[in-house]
């Protein structure tokens, strides 16, 4: 049957969009507005018909009307073309749009390096090691943040987060814990200012665990401190890299001391955060010691931020190793979540968040926007990884932004910038990546992370499908990423 129809003679393509499968179910992440939208009806139909070459609204019609009515099939072209799923094959591409943040975007976590010293000398370790940005050895910034800066850093805090009623304060090293006097005055104080002001703030830090006694862990549990342990996995793999400065291992010395800390606070789930490297690729056998043998509440895994060259760098076969286990624990907090269960693999809770909430990234974090590392002398830069670095340095606590500065970063550092990005349907998740990884593999903050674009694209793809499983068969359970 030839039929005509009104605007018969315009020309529909497909437009931008990543398909995924859940159960049969075909979904589609919209880029680069990050929509998601479950397919049903005739909507397959036409996207199969529309993916073999553009057709004429007509002639679509004409080849499927043997299997859907024409309303349906005319309603359905229409709710494509509102969600921009399909387009006139000649209508110009969606640029990615430059919009840039407004003036005066307010701050909302600040985190502390109260000191550049440690007490280990682990060896892919990005303060310390071969892939260093700043001499914290030899430099001239003092190697312990003094209170009074810390008190400065509240201030600045409570100034730049205008608006925010809940603001989050992170204290960092070095390792944190060598400046704990300056830990206890700052979070006295600023809980104190923070109720003059009419805020709430949130505290936590992040250490190597081998200074925490009874005392601080007690003062961790009191003031409910967020803890974050860096940690790489068993002994073997704790005792490889992450070494005190003689040489030995730092295993036998923090084990005993995280049990106790995971017993006494109660408080604030406390997370690992483990560094992979191409010397430690056994995921399944980390994370399972770190949660069952440790008993942390959850667990993230990142690669080590390195150059190429070096011994621990991982490889193109290790990324692949990394992620086919990564996929293995993503399927097991699947099951989880459709049990109502907790599981404590936080880099697919991550992911999930930004993907229920519909994220479309500008940039691949919030530094140097919403979030601002401070040097040991108060010097703010972009992130914690960042601190002390004059090129990366974007103000003090003590005379505030330079935001002719922080705009120029913006504008550099914006996914409009960054044209390798602009064809990848992953953008809006990953609009990057990380900016010291960047800097570290390119000399540049603003490069994005070219080297894990694939990486990148199968593991969002693979939390796209535990997605849609969920909101197939226990979409209750997505309400928890609303807060």
């Amino acid at each position: 049957m030839s039929l005509t129809i009104t605007n018969g003679a315009e020309t529909l393509a497909l437009r931008e969009f990543h398909p995924f499968e859940t159960d049969g179910i075909t979904y589609l992440y919209m880029v680069p507005s990050a929509g998601i939208f479950r397919m049903e009806g005739p909507s397959d139909a036409i996207l199969n018909a529309l993916g073999k070459g553009p057709k004429t609204k007509t002639l679509l019609i004409n080849e499927l009307s043997d299997h859907f009515g024409i309303d349906l099939l005319l309603e359905t072209i229409d709710e494509l073309t509102e969600i921009h799923a399909i387009g006139d094959v000649n209508a110009p591409r969606e640029l990615v749009p430059n919009d840039l943040p407004p003036a005066g975007f307010p701050l909302t976590t600040m985190v502390l390096n109260v000191t550049n010293k440690c007490n280990l000398a682990c060896t892919y370790c990005y303060e310390y090691g071969e892939d260093k940005i700043v001499d914290t050895k030899y430099g001239d910034q003092p190697k312990f943040m003094a209170e009074e800066t810390a008190q400065e850093s509240v201030e600045f805090l409570l100034e730049e987060s205008r608006g925010q009623e809940v603001v989050h304060l992170t204290f960092f090293g070095g390792e944190t814990l060598l400046n704990f006097p300056v830990l206890q005055e700052t979070v006295a104080y600023a809980r104190r200012r923070a109720t003059e002001e009419g805020k709430r703030i949130e505290f936590s830090l992040t250490t190597n665990a081998t200074l925490l006694r009874p005392q601080i862990i007690e003062w961790l549990a009191d003031n409910q401190i967020g803890v974050t342990i860096s940690i790489d996995g068993p002994k073997e793999v704790q005792d490889g890299l992450r070494v005190f400065h003689n040489g030995k291992g730092s295993y036998d010395v923090i084990e005993p001391k995280i049990k106790e800390l995971l017993k006494r606070h109660k408080t604030r789930p406390i997370g690992a955060r483990v560094t992979l490297t191409q010397k430690n690729m056994d995921v399944l056998k980390i994370f399972r010691h770190l949660t069952e043998d440790m008993g942390f509440w959850e667990v993230g895994l990142a690669p080590v931020t390195t150059q190429e060259q070096r011994d621990y760098a991982i490889t193109s076969e290790g990324k692949d190793n990394m992620l086919e286990q990564f996929e293995i624990l993503a399927q097991e907090w699947l099951e989880c979540a459709l049990n109502d269960e907790h599981h404590g693999f936080s880099n697919v809770k991550d992911t999930l968040e930004e993907i229920h909430k519909g994220v479309s990234k500008a940039y691949g974090c919030g530094a140097g926007l919403g979030l601002m590392g401070v040097a040991t002398d108060g010097d703010v830069s972009l992130c914690h990884r960042f601190a002390g670095s004059p090129e990366h340095t974007i103000g003090s606590v003590t005379e505030g932004i330079d935001r002719a500065k922080q705009g120029q970063f913006l504008v550099d550092h914006h996914i409009a910038s960054k044209t390798d990005c602009h064809t990848c349907w992953a953008r809006p998740i990953c609009s990057g990546g990380c900016y010291h990884e960047a800097h570290v593999q390119y000399g540049t903050s603003s490069h994005p992370n070219l080297h894990y674009c694939t990486w990148v694209r199968s593991w969002t793809h693979t939390c796209l499908e535990i997605y849609g499983a969920l909101a197939e068969k226990n979409p209750k359970f997505l309400n928890r990423f609303d807060a």
